[in-house]
């Protein structure tokens, strides 16, 4: 226990509570923009289906029948056919040419030539010349003896390197079946196929058993928080509040980081960080990377500075720190941390679903999510990896779950205080689409705060969390295009309907989200 008492906040000045209040009118029209704004923004979710369906495309030939048919479909390829038509046919911006190559022998395969053929000519205008030559030869495929895999390497020079595609080249150009499987490939496919396929249910049941055995616990009377005093579980330190009063904490949400962190600090450094960035110009996706990780130090900085001022009057913190950190033992903090996850996954799979069924696919998934999925340079991904599960769960938990929710409960109790910080939190991720998922998750997060005491166990799980959430991606980006891999198993652990809903991704500056267009590729050469 501490020998001084918490300081409680004194009542704020005039001019703090009316700067408060112009800052909130502000951030709130700001938000208001953002989340309209996010219903014209693509979802991942539909490019992550694709991809799976070509791991299940490229898979399904070596598993057996039963098992193949019930991991990647009755028919991987024409369902991959499909999927890219409809996308295709519903996307405003050109598509990428190794997508409509792809989609060009997926007709050959279905028997469709003039579909092909009309397809490839179109996209001879589209390539450099030294991409041409392979087009031709698939317009006209009986001139054409069957090459070696040696020659389909060098026509395949320039164009997006895919297992699945290089397949269906060779088959196009009249490889025997066998001769053209690249055996490695397939065989890191039917484990990521394994992999992302039962992973996500093993979670789901593991999550679903843990969330009724709570539930139970609770209605029995047996819950570890009876008794504990503000819902604490027994053992841990009680919910304290930093010394700040209900104005300071809406200035220093709405003021230091909407305002300031959202949009000032990255209007001033964008123009900066773009001529100090371009020298990388033949590295777009590094460029990217190193864009991202500046602007969200610019984001945070304004906020933290303020929190510091804010508190620094109030001298010594007590014991833990003001926010209550409580870092040791590092142990159950983490097991605590993995125990909410899994309770709250099965939750937001079903809001997910539900969302999905109701209104359809809304769209507006976070930015950093197609970053991920287009990105193939191992530094980029390091960039957004930190970014995602290092910095954004510190810097977002200190402001939602270490000031706003401690701020709330002292004045209106816990159960208030985590709805109100989850809302906030759900919403400042600006996307319609996944605010219901994301207000969820953040019910999870308050509730383990409110329960442990600790702001440590919030922060673990809010950057599993974001680890699962980058995963999927990630895996079905660059690890798609360094095969064979050796741990193949490993990746995407979420599937592509269940990322829509996992889009606690960082919050992304206003001014990177105008920086950044949908059309622009950041893959790297």
């Amino acid at each position: 226990m501490n020998a001084n008492p918490t300081p409680r906040p004194s009542r704020s000045p005039g001019w703090t509570t009316g700067l408060a209040l112009i800052s909130l009118v502000l951030s709130g029209l700001l938000w208001l923009s953002g989340l309209v704004d996010s219903l014209q923004r693509p979802s991942v979710g539909n490019d992550l289906e694709l991809r799976k369906q070509e791991l299940a495309a490229l898979a399904a030939p070596g598993l057996p029948p039963s098992l193949g048919r019930a991991l990647a479909g009755e028919h991987p390829l024409e369902t991959l056919r499909l999927g890219l038509e409809k996308q295709l046919a519903d996307r405003s911006l050109p598509p990428a040419p190794a997508q409509q190559l792809q989609l060009a022998l997926l007709q050959l395969q279905a028997g469709e030539p003039g579909l092909a053929s009309e397809r490839l000519q179109n996209l001879d205008q589209q390539v450099p010349p030294e991409q041409r030559r392979l087009l031709q030869l698939l317009r006209a495929p009986a001139a054409q003896g069957a090459l070696g895999a040696g020659q389909v390497d060098q026509l395949l020079e320039g164009w997006r390197d895919s297992p699945l595609t290089r397949q269906l080249v060779c088959q196009a150009l009249g490889g025997a079946g066998p001769s053209c499987v690249d055996v490695p490939a397939q065989q890191a496919a039917i484990w990521r196929l394994l992999g992302t396929t039962l992973a996500p249910v093993l979670l789901m049941l593991v999550g679903t058993a843990l969330l009724l055995r709570e539930l139970a616990r609770r209605w029995l009377g047996k819950g570890k928080g009876a008794g504990s005093g503000a819902g604490s579980l027994v053992g841990s330190p009680p919910l304290q509040a930093p010394p700040l009063s209900l104005a300071q904490a809406t200035l220093l949400i709405a003021g230091g980081f909407v305002v300031l962190g959202e949009l000032v600090v990255p209007l001033l450094l964008v123009p900066l960080l773009q001529g100090l960035l371009s020298p990388l110009a033949a590295e777009p996706a590094l460029q990217q990377g190193l864009l991202v990780i500046a602007l969200y130090l610019g984001l945070m900085a304004a906020p933290l500075l303020l929190l510091w001022s804010q508190l620094r009057p109030h001298g010594q913190p007590p014991a833990g720190g003001w926010l209550q950190w409580h870092w040791r033992p590092l142990g159950s903090a983490l097991r605590r941390a993995l125990a909410q996850l899994l309770m709250v996954l099965p939750l937001v799979a079903l809001v997910s679903w539900l969302l999905e069924r109701l209104v359809g696919d809304p769209g507006g998934s976070n930015h950093l999510l197609e970053l991920v999925l287009n990105s193939a340079n191992p530094l980029a991904l390091l960039c957004f990896a930190l970014t995602a599960m290092v910095l954004a769960p510190l810097f977002e938990e200190t402001l939602f779950r270490g000031v706003l929710l401690p701020v709330l409960a002292e004045r209106w109790g816990g159960f208030a205080a985590v709805l109100i910080s989850a809302l906030v939190f759900g919403i400042a991720h600006l996307s319609l689409g996944e605010l219901p998922p994301l207000f969820v998750l953040g019910l999870g997060l308050g509730w383990l705060r409110l329960q442990s005491g600790r702001l440590a166990a919030s922060v673990l799980m809010h950057g599993l969390w974001n680890g699962l959430t980058f995963c999927q991606p990630a895996s079905a980006g660059w690890l798609s295009s360094v095969w064979p891999l050796p741990a193949a198993a490993l990746g995407g652990s979420i599937p592509g309907s269940l990322v829509r809903s996992l889009g606690c991704l960082p919050i992304a500056p206003a001014g990177f989200r105008k920086s950044w267009s949908p059309g622009r590729n950041p893959r790297s050469a």
